[in-house]
């Protein structure tokens, strides 16, 4: 089947009409497909107004955007309790979209569940599990003979229960939806934590965990806890150098990366038109590194003209029509409200090793200076000398330090591809090339044909680029590196969304900076992070100095978008004869067995298996990188259960004592020493436990090597989700304070379970190796629906209860 997109161009031509009249030759029909892919499925904008229009009635006040669509999918309008912070939403999202190294447990989950087809539109998308290494082409290649069994698991679940599968190559899954499936109004949910990248074209999408996936799969209301909104004000316009990825970057700086846990963050007003569609999904993408829950726009022109260009005509006038509804009220009330003036926001760069260490461009060389980060371009053939305002690069030796890597989901739409070819193009006319490493990475196989058809993809590669595969790679750690080895300190300079410790390249000392598409390549062009394109000048192979000038590119192609390969598999309408293999001695793959339920008493003589220090995400708890060929045998990835995480006994990573041995060795060793022996341990943890990515995996396995509660100042929302949806004990100090009472030696017996109830703490009591105890108070967040998943083990094990 001809993409879409393919299809209006040749109707355009045939009938040398406006595009909108070409929406209605295709449609002729009243109702409006949410995607081309699944004609029978319609957007519902009317329930969407029916539902906000009880709800307004019963709060009596202006409606944010957040809450319009929010409320406008609530499964009981009339009757649902509302309180921003507070209450849990019961909510009936449109559909899911899920990548390929978390559907493999969502899909699991889902076949375990016994249901025979999924109940809304969703989709498997092919992108995790390619690893970089020497350039799009051969990396696909190695990628789909490595992983077939994966693929071929992917594919062929997909075709049994009605969801659609994205070939390897495709792209990666934010694109792809912002490309086919998002639309103003939507509710989308996905398992992967940059989900609400979507909220670029208007939508709620929110990231989550399998479990949650499966439940809105299995046709059952979603829970959300009603989230607060964050107003972000946007005046001025963008300009030069200041791209929309720098707005995040300033928010991220303003918020830091638990600011946003609980709301949902909305930008609204004049500025806003400065944006572009694509840009704007760039900033909702990465308010996951704020922990918001999502992050919207209202629905404006730009995003129409984006409808209009990816073929989607009929739901932007759709959109046109039923416009009152997909913009905030006028008065409506933001519990926080954030002003940015875009006239006067400057290029930033922000990290090392966190997303919220924010740096105006023209100040991260000397602060890097100071604090001794590495600033020199790795793998360089030249140095950098400064003389007075200017750079002047003059021949020299080789330096040690950092690639420039643009692309991710966060960045690598057209108009990214475009800034950064524009930078490039300038260096060769100058003679110029990169003084790094330089990796591309597009955004879908529709931007990799556009910018090879454009002439962006060889301008990349003529001035020293790679052009990687349609995929996630060194974003997530898939990223076979080279040049340095372990332990060796450098820099990377990225348009990626995270820059956690050892994130990109399993390197804790790589210090990891994430900035715009066009400031990573003219740092990399440049040869040093004390660049500043907006004052400082390079000198051409001519000797004579000159400026870059601020990149100003087509936000989308003049001449249609060119689909490229056809990468979309249908599921078939008859799927009764198709087979979903899983061999009992696959190392990648493994059917699940339901968790144990909870015995009716107290938790007592916990083990504590590590008292985390500082920050610990779940690339922490369960890394990326080589061990995403696990992610669909359970038993297989807990092997890399907190290996990242530092112990506070010890200050070391991976190396935790052993209660009964007495002898130190690594985590997840001495969980599985535990429980073969039947002790029941607890994690200790410090803030926003669990922050980043959306990986259930990170739940999964310490469930599954016998832990029964993670007690931490703080969680991250989507990972204390998970925690709850696998039969796990979130708990949070009453008191931080009273994280410094418990010592690793320490056993913890937690009191209360069997009159456990919702805002009810819980008790701990804490017995020191030297006979005395201490009691302190346990919060929680759970609800009643919560408590029975607690009861019976997990979520998937209540729903099969419900069942029967």
């Amino acid at each position: 089947m001809a993409p879409y997109s393919l299809l209006v161009t040749r109707l355009q031509k045939a009938l040398s009409v406006r595009q909108y009249h070409v929406a209605s030759v295709l449609c002729q029909r009243a109702k409006v497909a949410m995607s081309h892919f699944e004609p029978n499925d319609y957007i519902r904008f009317d329930l969407l107004e029916k539902n906000i229009n009880i709800v307004r009635k019963r709060l009596n006040r202006p409606l944010t955007l957040s809450e319009k669509i929010v409320y406008g999918h609530l499964d009981d309008p009339a009757n649902q309790e509302i309180e921003r912070g507070k209450t849990y939403l019961r909510l009936r999202p449109d559909r899911v979209a899920m990548q390929d190294a978390t559907a493999q447990m969502a899909m699991l989950q889902f076949i375990s569940s016994g249901l025979p087809k999924v109940a809304v539109p969703s989709t498997i998308h092919c992108d995790h599990l390619i690893e970089a290494q020497l350039g799009g082409e051969k990396d696909l290649r190695r990628a789909k003979d490595i992983n077939q069994e994966v693929y071929n698991f992917l594919a062929t679940a997909g075709a049994k229960y009605g969801v659609g599968f994205w070939r390897p190559g495709s792209g990666i899954i934010h694109q792809i939806i912002l490309e086919n499936y998002a639309y103003p109004g939507v509710l989308l949910i996905g398992t992967d934590s940059h989900t609400p990248n979507g909220g670029g074209l208007g939508g709620i999408c929110i990231g989550v965990g399998g479990a949650d996936a499966v439940d809105v799969m299995a046709g059952i209301p979603w829970e959300l806890k009603c989230p607060k909104v964050i107003g972000v004000k946007l005046t001025g316009s963008l300009s030069g150098w200041t791209s929309p990825k720098d707005v995040i970057l300033k928010v991220a700086g303003i918020l830091t990366v638990k600011g946003g846990t609980g709301a949902i963050v909305e930008y609204h007003g004049p500025g806003i038109d400065s944006i572009s569609c694509t840009g704007m999904a760039t900033i909702c993408n990465m308010g996951a590194e704020i922990g918001a829950t999502t992050s919207v726009f209202p629905y404006n022109h730009r995003m129409k003209k984006y409808l209009n260009k990816t073929g989607r005509a009929d739901i932007a006038i759709l959109a046109d029509e039923f416009k009152d509804h997909l913009v905030p009220d006028p008065g409506c009330h933001y519990d926080q409200l954030i002003e940015i003036n875009l006239s006067e926001l400057k290029p930033h760069i922000n990290g090392p090793f966190t997303p919220d260490l924010a740096h105006p461009v023209a100040e991260v060389g000397t602060v890097a200076e100071k604090e001794g980060w590495p600033v020199d371009i790795r793998v360089a053939c030249s140095h950098v000398e400064t003389s007075g305002d200017c750079l002047l690069l003059t021949p020299g030796p080789t330096t040690h330090n950092a690639p420039g890597l643009i692309g991710s989901c966060t960045n690598s739409s057209y108009e990214d591809m475009g800034r950064s070819a524009a930078v490039a193009k300038q260096a060769l006319a100058h003679g110029l090339k990169c003084k790094s490493q330089f990796t591309i990475t597009p955004g879908s196989e529709q931007i990799r044909a556009t910018i090879e058809r454009d002439g962006y993809a060889q301008i990349l590669r003529d001035v020293g680029g790679i052009v990687l595969a349609n995929a996630c790679g060194p974003c997530i750690g898939q990223w076979d590196r080279k040049d340095i080895k372990k332990g060796e300190k450098n820099t990377i300079v990225t348009s990626y969304n995270r820059n956690f410790t050892g994130r990109n390249d399993a390197n804790p000392e790589t210090h990891a900076f994430v900035t715009s598409p066009e400031i990573v390549t003219a740092l990399a062009i440049a040869g040093t992070l004390k660049f500043n394109p907006e004052t400082d000048f390079l000198t051409g192979k001519d000797g004579k100095k000159f400026k870059l000038e601020a990149p100003d590119v087509d936000e989308l192609p003049r001449a249609e978008f060119d689909p490229g390969q056809d990468t979309y598999q249908h599921p078939p309408k008859d799927s009764s004869g198709q087979r979903v293999d899983v061999s009992p001695t696959s190392q990648r793959l493994q059917l699940l067995e339901p968790f144990d339920k909870w015995d009716g008493k107290d938790l007592e003589d916990l083990q504590i298996l590590i008292k985390v220090k500082g920050k610990c995400t779940t690339d922490h708890i369960s890394a990326a990188g080589p061990w995403l060929k696990f992610r669909g045998h359970l038993d297989n990835i807990s092997n890399n259960l907190l290996i990242g995480a530092i112990n506070i006994e010890n200050g070391k990573a991976n190396s935790v004592r052993n209660a009964v041995t007495q002898e130190f060795g690594p985590v997840p060793d001495t969980a599985r020493y535990y429980k073969k022996n039947g002790i029941r341990w607890v994690v200790i943890g410090d803030e926003n436990y669990g922050e980043g990515s959306s990986r259930e995996h990170a739940a999964l396995e310490p469930r599954h090597l016998g832990g029964r509660a993670i007690i931490t100042k703080s969680f991250a929302r989507i990972h204390e989700t998970n925690l709850k949806k696998q039969g796990l004990l979130p708990l949070t100090f009453a008191d931080p304070a009273d994280y410094n009472k418990i010592h690793p030696v320490d056993k913890l017996t937690i009191q209360g379970l069997k009159d456990f109830a919702p805002g009810k703490p819980l008790k701990c009591i804490i017995k020191h190796p030297n006979g005395t105890q201490e009691t302190i108070l346990l919060n929680h967040t759970f609800n009643e629906t919560q408590i029975e998943w607690f009861r019976a083990g997990s979520a998937l094990n209540r729903m099969k209860e419900l069942q029967q």
